[in-house]
């Protein structure tokens, strides 16, 4: 009897299990589920769970701790908090809740338990009962867990195994077997195959997309050819591509054979002063060179314009993908640590510690050239075309800049992700390979599109009230790199992508003639969604906060001859003999003896190769160039960089944002790469349970010196300090080079456009607590955990400290870069984190 009473109950137990599995084979649900009060995917399983857990809550959500039940499924680790309402069965899926994190993007399990703290591998055995999981994720989140004394031990040792046995599939197939336990049931592929695509945003893969941009940008001596339709010219451009309307088709196709990979010069943006700019690969010296197709190449290089074309080179000044993976590592390393050998960087070298990361040097240096092609572009009736060796990477990162900092349709939600549509999905960048999702490319590495994120935060910093989108826009975008589910990032170009869906028809070789593409795509795979589809990936709650609102944009006015400029030195410049093209390497201008390769001679051994249809220009016309960057800069701020007052005139909507670059305007997107660095400091500086945590300690001191001085500027103190009563000399400082330790973390800036700005700031003390300190309620103090184990992380929330950038306190002010200087140091001490 007693036997049956064991077996019943035991069977009791299972009955939750076994009907959840026979749910997920079944077939039958089109809509999530609800499994132990968490809502399942279709297909979704449940491992494991645990009761009795608390979270702990990032500044975001409102920092404390909340309690609930932690689930392990085959996609992901989800978090149930105990007041969170019943699911909707009928409400369509979410990949991820706000409390959720995807198993691909956990990077390595961390359990602390009784004065110890142990790294989890699928392999490990644990001596002890963990009161404390950690999960360090590739995204730079750390997610923390807290075990009651009232959870099971066996839960708690279970849900530690099967997280540490789940996140690390084996490496064949890895990212395929992620994508099936996510999108790979019945019920899902047919959602997906149905799910509507976002019709307010350009998705630039058809002709009729080029066509609607160009139509935009008022590029009317620009046609769309569709010599690319069956990726014979160059398998990693796009079908279509923009050129201009006096070349013909079969002029064309005698181009491609000059530049790698066939990229040839090809239109990405029309500027509203009548620029065009240009993207191009490097041209191929090896080649022989007839005289129609040299004329064909000038005709294309020019485009509309007959006056000028300035080459921007990209490799001379920019970061290699592989010195952007080196310095993203070392980046991560100084913010998360590491924890499996217990060492951190020391307070007093945490900055210098930053600078060696030369993370802020890259991001300054592609702003830097991006603001020169904008002001080459504002002075109007030239060609600007970027020049890189294979033109995926860094001609990517450029002219998605400069159309950000030129165009405020760019800085919307729905322009930036058409504008990342255009410059990077549909352009080629290698998205599969810089990502690495399979972890057998080390050496193709590289994280260009996250250095690209980061200089739209520095430029969203220095002007948030002319940005649509906001951080948590960009930070979103951040997270999203790391689950391989969407189409966006899983292909190296549009050729690859069309191959998964099986669109690309046939194609044509001279050997073989016309023959049907194969298809590497197995029909059994999943659906891909693309990365624009945020109701799949976020809650109502989180999109919202995607965009603010900002005063509407004045319809651009149309330019006669495609140029109005006033400015002497531009009609020096546009002036120049027609046919010019001048070559702008390392912040110099010269004036090349060729025009092909454009970096002078060598390469060629033709007669034909040395002679060029273009007249040649003079080069008392060179200075006039490297002046139009001074002259830009001096025509609306004759007082310099150091001028408290505003632009001269009515401000121009269409003007470019050009950012600050001294070292003290550049800040560190705390965010996104600080939001985990606080627990792995923690970890790895294991003290006294008894005593709180220097960084604790050291925030304690800023919130009541933050206190005592809002005091004082808010007028509260009738008696302030004399010095407190002197304004602020910010400005005057900007240019030394200095390493201040009140140059960290700035304070809080306006959310969005509408909220009204604070009147105090510019008299506002340098030194101010992280503005996370100022949202949400109070730090809720440690519950209570397993063993009598104490917390001390209740307001560890900010360490490090500062002033408010220049640009931040005038954001609608323009702010220009010395032309001069373009080669940038490889470090900078006064570079600081904002």
């Amino acid at each position: 009897m007693l036997t049956g009473s064991k077996t019943t109950f035991k069977v009791r137990q299972m009955l939750p299990d076994i009907k959840e599995r026979m749910l997920s084979q079944s077939g039958v649900h089109a809509r999530s589920r609800d499994v132990f009060g968490l809502r399942c995917l279709p297909g979704e399983c449940v491992l494991q769970r645990a009761v009795m857990v608390r979270k702990k809550l990032t500044a975001r959500e409102g920092r404390g701790w909340v309690s609930g039940t932690l689930f392990c499924t085959h996609f992901r680790v989800a978090f149930v908090p105990q007041d969170s309402p019943k699911p909707d069965d009928n409400a369509d899926p979410v990949l991820l809740g706000d409390h959720d994190v995807a198993l691909a993007s956990i990077e390595k399990v961390v359990v602390v338990g009784p004065n110890r703290t142990k790294l989890v591998t699928p392999n490990s055995s644990l001596k002890f009962t963990p009161e404390e999981l950690v999960l360090y994720c590739k995204d730079l989140q750390v997610i923390c867990f807290l075990f009651d004394r009232l959870t099971p031990d066996a839960q708690v040792i279970e849900i530690t195994y099967t997280i540490a046995k789940t996140y690390q599939p084996l490496k064949p197939g890895s990212v395929l077997s992620f994508q099936n336990a996510a999108l790979g049931s019945v019920e899902m592929k047919q959602f997906l195959s149905n799910r509507r695509r976002n019709t307010h945003m350009n998705w630039f893969e058809s002709a009729l997309d080029w066509e609607q941009e160009l139509e935009r940008c008022g590029a009317t001596g620009w046609r769309v050819s569709s010599v690319n339709d069956r990726f014979e010219m160059s398998t990693s451009l796009s079908r279509s591509i923009a050129v201009p309307q006096k070349v013909l088709d079969t002029e064309l196709k005698k181009s491609f054979a000059h530049f790698n990979e066939g990229r040839i010069p090809r239109w990405c943006w029309r500027h509203p002063r009548g620029s065009d700019l240009l993207r191009m690969a490097s041209f191929q010296n090896n080649i022989y060179h007839e005289k129609d197709d040299i004329r064909n190449l000038e005709m294309i290089l020019f485009g509309c314009q007959a006056s000028l074309c300035v080459v921007v080179e990209l490799g001379e000044e920019l970061p290699s993908p592989a010195d952007v993976q080196l310095a993203h590592s070392r980046l991560r390393a100084l913010c998360l640590g590491d924890i499996s050998t217990s060492v951190s960087v020391p307070d007093d070298k945490w900055l210098s510690t930053l600078e060696s990361t030369h993370w802020l040097d890259y991001t300054r240096a592609c702003l830097r050239k991006a603001s020169e092609v904008a002001c080459l572009l504002r002075g109007g009736h030239l060609t600007v075309a970027l020049q890189e060796a294979d033109d995926r990477d860094m001609g990517c990162v450029v002219s998605s800049l400069v159309q950000v900092m030129c165009d405020p349709h760019c800085r919307t939600q729905h322009g930036f992700q058409s504008l990342v549509q255009k410059e990077w999905v549909v352009a080629g960048h290698r998205f599969y390979s810089r990502i690495n999702y399979h972890r057998d490319n080390d050496k193709e590495e590289a994280p260009v599109f996250l250095l690209f994120l980061d200089c739209v935060w520095q430029l969203l910093s220095q002007y948030p009230s002319r940005f649509q989108l906001t951080d948590d826009f960009l930070l979103a975008l951040h997270d999203s790199i790391h689950l391989p589910l969407f189409s966006s990032f899983l292909a190296n170009c549009q050729r690859e992508r069309c191959k998964r869906s099986q669109n690309l028809g046939q194609s044509y070789t001279p050997v073989n003639g016309w023959r049907d593409m194969d298809s590497s795509s197995d029909p059994s795979d999943p659906p891909l969604p693309s990365v624009w589809d945020w109701s799949l990936q976020y809650s109502k709650h989180r999109r919202d906060r995607f965009t603010q609102p900002v005063p509407p944009t004045p319809p651009l006015q149309p330019l006669l001859n495609g140029n109005l400029n006033t400015n002497p030195d531009t009609h020096r410049l546009t002036d120049t003999i027609p046919g010019s093209v001048f070559l702008l390497s390392r912040g110099i201008f010269s004036c090349p003896a060729n025009l092909l390769p454009w970096r002078g001679g060598g390469g060629g051994s033709s007669g034909v190769y040395k002679k060029s249809h273009r007249r040649a220009a003079s080069s008392e016309n060179v200075p006039g160039l490297e002046r139009l960057l001074k002259a830009w800069a001096l025509a609306e701020f004759p007082q310099g960089l150091t001028s408290t007052s505003g632009p001269q005139g009515p401000l121009d909507p269409y003007e470019p944002l050009l950012p600050l670059l001294m070292g003290p305007c550049m800040g560190l997107w705390k965010e996104c790469y600080l939001r985990g660095a606080l627990h792995a400091q923690a970890f790895s500086h294991p003290i006294s349970a008894n005593h709180p945590h220097p960084v604790e300690r050291l925030a304690r001191e800023v919130q009541q010196l933050k206190d005592e001085l809002a005091l004082v500027s808010t007028g509260t103190d009738t008696s302030p300090p004399a010095k407190m009563a002197e304004p602020r000399r910010a400005d005057t400082n900007l240019n030394q080079n200095t390493n201040n330790g009140t140059f960290l973390f700035p304070a809080a800036r306006p959310q969005s456009a509408s909220a009204p700005r604070a009147a105090p700031r510019a008299a506002a003390p340098p030194t101010s607590t992280n503005h996370h300190t100022s949202r949400g309620p109070p730090p809720a103090s440690a519950p209570p955990s397993r063993h009598g184990h104490k917390d001390n992380g209740g307001n560890k929330h900010t360490f490090l400290f500062g002033h408010p950038s220049v640009a931040e306190a005038r954001p609608d002010q323009h702010h220009y870069p010395a032309p001069n200087n373009a080669k940038l140091p490889k470090s900078n001490g006064s570079s600081i984190a904002s």
